[in-house]
């Protein structure tokens, strides 16, 4: 079965969930995988199972200043990057329509800056690669407007375009620029959601799929299928969406605050 094998990989968001799972799925492929996030002693831990394969690099993602020393010590560690993973990200729904500004802005900061901190980052040492690969973590509620996701839907979509207008200004050079969209997948994260989450998968079918979909040179990775097929199908006819779906989701039931 094919696999990505012998690559030098910096994943973000490496403590848990996917970006956890796909480090161990890549590492046991041999390729050299530096990984990060704010939790060291996580990170430390996933070191043991391939010491001479994984290194840490702690930083956090949200920090635009502290990041700018990051691709200095991302060189210190590797001569050259072939495929990035920003899996770094956080989700607070709005309940009631609050708006909480500070609320957006966190996470705007983890969903969206992060990726765009990481990039910046990571670029010099993707120049050294012949084929080099940066992929950012999405989700499929940017493809309709979901209760309650005012925040985190928003950060998303805002991610997927500006995804888009990287892929065009290298449309020219090798660097090819991959959107991940899971559903709903089994981490830490999603384990504080107190609704029903149709077809969830674990980290690790998550981390399959990836590896699967930058096998084929996809553009887009969406899975599961059965969901994002869908939600792409009522993202084309959105009054369907808000007529028959959303109402049946939503928590409101009026302006007035409580």
């Amino acid at each position: 079965m094919a696999a990505i094998r012998d690559k030098s990989v910096w994943i973000t968001g490496a403590s848990s969930g996917i970006g956890c799972a796909l480090a161990l799925r890549l590492v046991s492929q041999n390729n050299f995988v530096i990984v990060s996030s704010r939790n060291a002693d996580a990170l430390r831990q996933l070191q043991q199972s391939a010491p001479t394969r994984i290194r840490v690099l702690e930083c956090d993602v949200t920090q635009d200043e502290a990041m700018d020393a990051v691709g200095h010590r991302l060189a210190g560690l590797t001569d050259n990057l072939d495929l990035v993973v920003a899996c770094a990200g956080t989700c607070e729904y709005d309940d009631g329509l609050q708006l909480d500004a500070a609320s957006y802005r966190r996470v705007f900061d983890a969903n969206f800056f992060g990726v765009v901190n990481s990039l910046r980052a990571a670029l010099p040492l993707l120049a050294g690669s012949r084929a080099p690969v940066f992929a950012a973590v999405g989700s499929l509620s940017s493809v309709v407007g979901f209760p309650r996701a005012e925040a985190y839907g928003a950060s998303k979509a805002a991610l997927g375009y500006f995804l888009d207008s990287v892929r065009a200004d290298v449309s020219r050079l090798p660097l090819r620029v991959v959107h991940i969209r899971p559903g709903f997948i089994d981490t830490p994260l999603t384990r504080a959601n107190d609704f029903q989450m149709p077809l969830l998968m674990t980290a690790e079918e998550a981390a399959e799929r990836i590896e699967h979909g930058l096998l084929r040179g996809r553009r887009v990775i969406d899975f599961p299928l059965r969901l994002s097929w869908p939600l792409r199908f009522l993202g084309f006819f959105d009054a369907l969406w808000l007529r028959y779906c959303a109402p049946r989701l939503t928590r409101i039931r009026s302006l007035r605050k409580s």
